[in-house]
């Protein structure tokens, strides 16, 4: 029995829209993550990230643990008080961070032993460690088991190597997890983009038995319609019942994409990390408002949302903000990216829930390539 309890209110075809219910509040799916990195939300306060409709946000453990320190957050009551954020958080396990960012990362059975890209500073993280920092000290809602993720392309040897000691690192941290109340551990699929290993692990996962499973190892280079091949059969391996987490994605097509193909959960660094170099998302699709064309057009990005940066600002002035390199361009860039994206997934959940999805799906996809 889990912690949190999923309910699926509605579905067409494999795409489904349902509730997630955690012990800080409720979790509309499908659902998009804005990403928090250092216990901020770039450029946002946690008001911002709330009006725009968000119902969880996402915290890096790699970074956390490096500054200002896991043990310092739980002296100061954890990452929700720390960073003033009530509702529910997640946090990744911090080992996709150690393989891409750290100097020098070497991967035994046991742990994973890096040098931190900040100072050079050597840590040791396990399965257990990262249990210990993510549902302890940071007191995450949801927690991820350590995996281990290759890059792209990947051998298949190397992939089923990766995919094994993930399985094995899922079952350690399930150990440390223990059974819990207020709080739920997600396990991660590995396979790369090959179906059997995808298979075996998810087999593996299921066995151990998790919270909620996530698709590990996309968006790492394969490109959307890769991507898309791996969903066509991926999510359907994962517990129907369960909440499945497309990790790390990624631009609004892929959203739509993904959740055609059964999966619930979100989150990417691109809508605020888009906002910080001018570029804005909207139903017609990116918008570079460094262009020229700007200058003198006086229309909001979107007057149908409530976002203020939305439908308060014309074009010229986010212009002018952007080519004069104020911060305030960087700021409201971001909120009305993520303003987007919240309310993507909340016309996608209508949609579902009238039985309109591909409909939607079919236009969106027409608008964005217009």
């Amino acid at each position: 029995m889990s912690a949190f309890p999923f309910e699926i209110t509605a579905t067409q075809g494999k795409a489904r829209t349902g509730v997630l219910k955690t012990a800080r509040g409720d979790i509309r799916t499908p659902a998009f993550m804005p990403v928090g990195t250092a216990a901020t939300v770039k450029a946002l306060t946690v008001d911002q990230v709330a009006s725009t409709g968000a119902d969880i946000i996402l915290g890096n453990t790699y970074h956390l643990m490096l500054r200002p320190g896991a043990e310092r957050v739980a002296r100061l009551g954890g990452l929700h008080n720390f960073m003033r954020w009530d509702k529910p958080i997640l946090t990744d396990s911090g080992g996709f961070q150690v393989m891409s960012l750290s100097k020098i990362a070497k991967v035994t059975e046991q742990s994973v032993a890096f040098q931190s890209h900040i100072d050079g500073s050597k840590h040791i993280l396990t399965p257990e460690r990262s249990i210990e920092i993510q549902a302890d000290l940071l007191g995450s809602d949801i927690v991820m088991q350590l995996d281990e993720c290759v890059a792209w392309p990947a051998e298949e040897n190397r992939a089923r190597d990766a995919m094994l000691l993930s399985a094995r690192w899922g079952q350690r941290s399930k150990a440390a997890f223990g059974e819990r109340d207020r709080q739920a551990l997600f396990g991660i699929q590995q396979g790369s983009t090959f179906e059997h290993l995808r298979r075996e692990s998810a087999e593996r996962l299921i066995e151990t038995g998790f919270d909620g499973y996530a698709l590990g190892g996309l968006a790492v280079g394969e490109g959307h319609e890769a991507m898309c091949e791996v969903l066509d059969y991926a999510p359907a391996m994962l517990p129907a019942d369960r909440p499945r987490y497309l990790m790390g994605v990624g631009k609004p097509i892929d959203l739509v994409e993904a959740v055609a193909r059964g999966v619930d959960m979100f989150d990417c660094v691109l809508p605020t990390r888009s906002g910080r170099h001018g570029q804005a998302w909207t139903w017609e699709g990116s918008v570079n408002l460094k262009n020229a064309r700007f200058a003198e057009d006086d229309t909001p990005l979107d007057e149908t949302n409530p976002c203020p940066a939305s439908s308060h600002y014309s074009k010229a002035y986010l212009h002018h903000l952007v080519k004069s390199e104020e911060i305030l361009g960087q700021v409201l860039l971001s909120w009305h990216n993520i303003a987007f994206f919240q309310a993507l997934t909340q016309a996608m959940r209508d949609a579902i829930s009238e039985g309109r999805f591909e409909q939607f799906r079919k236009d969106f996809k027409s608008r964005q390539q217009a």
